[in-house]
């Protein structure tokens, strides 16, 4: 038995060993092949809006560069955007609807004249609330006196109007800041917003059209337009996180837009 028991024994060894010997080159071929996979990452596709924010068109170009600012920047270090940057103009979000008044407006019209910068102001339109009632809103904040650009219209809904009551109500808006200002206003709207509600509809009024993308927006009735806000995801000195930013397109001038007292 002793003797049975030993050849037993002997023979269980050889058999774990074997195993063992048989196992380990394929666990090292096995960390060899993770070793030494490569991962092809295909290059990104990028875009002047993917590319760093901080040094976009403004940086290299000959084109008159501006921003639009609200509460939403919070608090702007204005002697950092008047000094380090080549921002040339700033339109100040000033009142939305009959009583709303941007909390910040005050403080960014002064310290933005303070800079050096070509100011305007502009009011959030909304089609169904009396139009009285918003004019004297936008007046009672946006003074001429210390305007240097003529007021914009912001117009991004239709509050879910039929297309010809809501441009009743844009008309009427229109009529009473020129009437108010005695200068048309600048009316700031989307390309698609545009091309579906407003064709045809602003004639001898002046546009900025927001579109982000790299191509230059171009409007279904082929109206010129003197701004293109080209990104809402810019980056600038002095502003904490993202804030649009546009430029004067082709042969416009920041002058066609001079506020004339």
């Amino acid at each position: 038995m002793n003797v049975m028991k030993k050849i037993f024994l002997f023979l269980l060894f050889c058999f774990v060993v074997g195993t063992i010997c048989d196992a380990a080159p394929r666990r090292r071929k096995s960390r060899r092949t993770r070793r030494t996979v490569k991962h092809v990452v295909k290059p990104l596709k990028l875009s002047i809006h993917d590319a760093d924010p901080f040094h976009t068109c403004e940086d290299t170009c000959a084109h008159v560069h501006g921003i639009d600012v609200s509460h939403y920047q919070n608090e702007v270090f204005w002697n950092a955007v008047g000094d380090d940057t080549n921002m040339a103009y700033v339109y100040l979000k000033c009142t939305e609807g009959s009583d709303n008044q941007d909390p910040l407006y005050l403080r960014n019209i002064e310290m933005a004249h303070n800079h050096d910068l070509k100011v305007g102001s502009y009011h959030f339109f909304r089609p169904k609330i009396d139009t009285q009632l918003q004019l004297h809103n936008f007046q009672v904040q946006c003074l001429p006196a210390e305007q240097d650009l003529i007021p914009m219209l912001d117009v991004e809904t239709d509050a879910g109007m039929p297309t010809e009551q809501f441009c009743d109500s844009l008309t009427k808006m229109l009529t009473l800041m020129e009437e108010a200002y005695h200068q048309k206003p600048l009316v700031y709207t989307y390309r698609n917003f545009y091309n579906k509600h407003l064709q045809g509809r602003l004639d001898g009024y002046p546009l900025m059209i927001a579109m982000y993308s790299d191509e230059q927006p171009q409007l279904a009735d082929g109206r010129d337009y003197i701004i293109w806000q080209y990104t809402c995801r810019g980056r600038l000195a002095g502003v904490k996180g993202e804030v649009d930013k546009s430029r004067i397109m082709g042969d416009h001038s920041l002058r066609e837009l001079y506020y004339v007292r």
